[in-house]
């Protein structure tokens, strides 16, 4: 299998395009601001024994704990919610407080193959192999695996097939591989079904991250932004934020960001385009025939 259906994406950092993406994330920045910390850890671990050094005239305990951990970090929540867009965002900024040249490679889910015997991990096998060579001796590779789910199923499950263990096998293996790598590659599992991945994986995350649906200041936020100019009322903002959040009554989840920015603000404007302006009773009308995408379970 070739590279180009290996990846997805397979780019340089810092990209001028994911940051462009990133600036209409809607609450990126305490995100990046709680994993900061963390991913500067994983890509340097040598930093961890000279701070301790320099605070401390000594090489702590805990350093060689921190060192030692997995460059894993696992973002999972409802589809629409952001996941890989974040981590793509995460990779290009932290790109830039480090000296060395990244790379952002994302895994296809085409990796997977056609269910031969050995398939599977073989092209796992591969794609990691690809990853290694582009970080090199001095660069750096932030590896995205959207859909995780589909590579990492847990193999506990009675119903996953031989084929599919084996490249949850494969997977584990090049994670820890990846490990003597000392930060030189840092993988990002995305996925909607935390409990699906295999436990061992799970066990791996140096970094846990839930994305949630968007909440009341997160919608006002997202809504305010992208309906600027249209001279709308507080109220009238007010009420579009709940409209296009949960419905305590019918038990209806509230929108996810990727709702309310490919669904429910498309379908109001196509209502109108070309003949009329947009108003705020389209836009409560349309919210409310926009059916949320359903919650994941």
């Amino acid at each position: 299998m070739s590279d180009v259906l290996r990846f997805e994406l397979d780019c340089e950092l810092p990209d001028p395009g994911i940051r462009e993406r990133t600036e209409r994330l809607i609450g990126f920045e305490p995100r990046f601001e709680r994993a900061q910390r963390d991913l500067l850890m994983l890509l340097a671990p040598d930093e961890i024994r000279r701070w301790s050094k320099r605070k401390h005239h000594r090489e702590l305990p805990v350093c060689g704990i921190l060192a030692d951990r997995y460059p894993l970090m696992i973002f999972h929540g409802d589809v629409g919610t952001g996941k890989t867009a974040t981590a793509e965002g995460i990779a290009n900024r932290i790109s830039g407080a480090i000296e060395q040249n990244a790379r952002l490679m994302k895994l296809s889910t085409r990796v997977r193959g056609r269910g031969l015997h050995g398939e599977m991990s073989k092209l796992v096998g591969e794609a990691f192999d690809a990853v290694r060579a582009a970080a090199g001796n001095k660069g750096r590779v932030f590896l995205v695996i959207d859909e995780a789910d589909a590579l990492a199923a847990s193999r506990e499950g009675a119903q996953l097939h031989q084929e599919e263990r084996a490249g949850t096998n494969t997977l584990i293996q090049k994670i820890d591989e990846m490990r003597a790598l000392k930060g030189r590659v840092l993988v990002i599992l995305c996925t909607n079904r935390l409990h699906a991945l295999d436990p061992a994986i799970v066990r791996r995350a140096a970094r846990i991250e839930e994305f949630t649906r968007p909440t009341e200041d997160e919608r006002r936020e997202l809504l305010r932004r992208d309906l600027d100019g249209l001279e709308l009322t507080e109220r009238d903002l007010e009420r579009l934020v709940a409209a296009t959040g949960p419905d305590p009554k019918t038990g209806r989840p509230g929108m996810t960001f990727s709702d309310i920015r490919t669904r429910f603000l498309p379908a109001a404007v196509s209502e109108v385009f070309p003949e009329h302006p947009l108003s705020c009773d389209v836009l409560l009308r349309v919210a409310k025939a926009t059916m949320p995408s359903p919650a994941i379970v």
